[in-house]
């Protein structure tokens, strides 16, 4: 029984080392988080930020890897093909008309990094 017991509690602390970050620690840091380049800042602050930092929304969160990676696995194309045409409560160009492509792969790069 003892063997048990202790074998149990060993599974608890692995699993507990191996989590990541809660979803409290994942919103929190969304909520922080802007591009260190001014003009990105910009965007994303007027554009990005309203929809990225809100769990409500059901956008994936800036800085959260794991609901980014699903779409990076998608292809820069149609992560960019998403942003321009709208998908799903995304409206089309992300509300951002004047963005260019090279923008837009410099926010999506920016909202799926790792946080430092």
């Amino acid at each position: 029984m003892v063997k048990l017991i202790t074998n149990l509690l060993f599974i608890v602390f692995l699993t507990a080392c191996s989590a990541g970050p809660s979803d409290e620690q994942i919103l929190a840091t969304a909520q922080t988080l802007q591009p260190k380049d001014e003009n990105l800042n910009a965007i994303y602050q007027r554009s990005c930020r309203n929809c990225h930092t809100l769990e409500s929304t059901k956008a994936p969160l800036t800085g959260d890897v794991s609901a980014w990676q699903v779409r990076l696995e998608k292809g820069n194309d149609v992560l960019l093909n998403n942003v321009i045409n709208g998908f799903g409560g995304m409206p089309p160009f992300g509300l951002c008309m004047d963005c260019n492509a090279e923008q837009f792969s410099a926010l999506i790069d920016f909202m799926a990094q790792q946080p430092n």
